[in-house]
């Protein structure tokens, strides 16, 4: 379920391979917020809830 939701919202963010090949830098930080909030929304509805 995690990389299915971080894989849907980098798909709603336009983060893209193309994007990771241009600038590294900056795929790599919009990557870890997205896997940040994805976590943060596994952890509240699965194992917290």
């Amino acid at each position: 379920m995690f990389f299915q939701l971080v894989k849907q919202m980098a798909e709603q963010e336009g983060i893209t391979e193309q994007l990771k090949t241009d600038s590294q830098m900056e795929w790599v930080g919009q990557m870890n917020n997205i896997r940040s909030a994805a976590e943060e929304i596994v952890n509240t509805e699965i194992i917290f809830a």
